[in-house]
């Protein structure tokens, strides 16, 4: 496996083992949809959330959450529509990321709660 895509496994672990200790319910992880992936579906309560976790090894080309940009943005927003349809779901939905910076085994978490709202294109 390529060393971000390692990087990045153990990123979304460590955003899950944090929204855990929030007492978010983790409904699914990795769930895909065509060719895109949310990376984590969670419960907060009533309130449907959508999770993007960035991780990288530094902040030095800047914070993780800017590589989500808006097609991004609108893919995610696309699998959670399906997500909510395939499971007839009508609770409301919020899109958090989860930024990381990771390296030598130190870790900077920050949870963006409604990062963005939907938007269409």
């Amino acid at each position: 496996m390529a060393e971000h895509n390692v990087l990045g496994k153990r990123g979304e672990v460590l955003a899950l083992e944090m929204l855990k200790t929030k007492d978010y319910k983790i409904l699914e992880t990795n769930w895909r949809y065509k060719r895109d992936e949310v990376d984590i579906i969670a419960m907060d309560g009533n309130e449907l959330v959508i999770v993007e976790v960035k991780t990288r090894s530094t902040g030095f080309f800047g914070d993780p959450e800017d590589a989500v940009d808006e097609a991004k943005m609108l893919r995610l927003v696309r699998v959670a529509e399906e997500y909510i349809e395939q499971n007839s779901l009508e609770n409301e939905c919020r899109y958090d990321i989860v930024s990381i910076i990771l390296n030598n085994n130190k870790s900077k978490i920050r949870h963006i709660k409604d990062a963005f709202y939907p938007f269409q294109a």
